[in-house]
């Protein structure tokens, strides 16, 4: 029976690989930073995933065929950057290579770049570089925007719709999103980390559709009677930051919005999943937005 790695496979995305690598058989080993939060009974072995020990993470990589790796931080707070997260992301490259491990598929973003101004892609593009650098045969799958399961950004929009009397959308809203479902992710990342050929690959769901009209469609689902207003692009962040204050949590950052209304959530490839967003929000919205997702509490508190 063979065995894989997952870093966090109590999260999210890791879960959700985690879940397809069981499906099919394999046993599975997490690295997490949460140890404590494995589920009672679950068949998922954990281990600490402590960059600042590679030895132990070679010791607890080897013995595994692959290693599934969605490590990275969606914001930069306190100590925890983007350029730490490429630093650490070396450590566990490394570590797997010396280990033994056979295959590396990497969670990366569209339109990653060792060259962007943005510091997440520009950490994502650079951990690639560093990826391709080492003898290990691997895969990037480049989603932008999950949707599914737990996931904290549709659920949060249908949260302020379902409470806000208006809800601005910076510009004319008309930038361009290609989501995928979090399962669809999974059952592409197994699927790469069963070939052999070092792959770079667009992780996009059937179609691109407009920002405004994903949250036209959440309101209609919900139930909003919420007023879509146009504001200007700068005023979005702020706008985010002050309603974060309010949640203690990070909604939207100015890079996020920025990098998404300059169209870096968007991809012109073939589709990688075939679960449409439009109709995933359509057949959801009853429960879409019940509670918010606290974005620091799931990773920081």
């Amino acid at each position: 029976m063979q065995t894989d790695v997952v870093t966090g496979a109590f999260g999210y995305s890791g879960a959700a690989i985690a879940r397809e690598l069981l499906a099919a058989g394999h046993t599975v080993r997490t690295l997490t930073g949460h140890p404590g939060r494995a589920p009672a009974g679950t068949p998922v072995e954990a281990r600490p995933l402590d960059f600042a020990r590679p030895r132990q993470l070679a010791q607890d990589l080897s013995g595994a065929h692959t290693l599934y790796c969605t490590y990275w931080i969606r914001f930069s707070r306190g100590d925890a950057t983007h350029e730490l997260a490429v630093d650490n992301l070396r450590v566990l490259f490394d570590a797997a290579e010396r280990a033994g491990i056979q295959r590396i598929v990497h969670v990366s973003i569209l339109h990653a770049d060792p060259a962007s101004p943005y510091p997440y892609f520009r950490g994502k593009g650079q951990a690639e570089q560093y990826l391709a650098s080492l003898s290990v045969p691997y895969a990037v799958l480049r989603p932008a925007i999950f949707f599914g399961g737990d996931g904290v950004l549709i659920n949060n929009i249908a949260w302020l719709l379902r409470r806000l009397p208006v809800f601005a959308i910076g510009g004319t809203g008309k930038y361009k999103i290609r989501p995928i479902h979090v399962d669809d992710l999974a059952r592409l990342a197994v699927s790469l980390g069963g070939a052999s050929a070092n792959e770079t690959v667009d992780a996009v769901g059937p179609r691109s559709l407009a920002f405004r009209d994903m949250v036209l469609a959440i309101r209609s689902a919900v139930g909003s009677r919420s007023v879509i207003v146009p504001a200007p692009g700068w005023l979005i962040p702020p706008m985010s930051a002050i309603l974060g204050a309010a949640l203690r949590d990070v909604l939207l950052t100015p890079e996020e919005y920025q990098a998404m209304a300059e169209g870096l959530a968007d991809s012109s490839a073939p589709a990688t999943g075939q679960i449409s967003l439009i109709d995933w929000i359509a057949r959801h919205g009853d429960r879409l937005g019940r509670l918010y997702a606290n974005e620091l509490v799931r990773h920081y508190r």
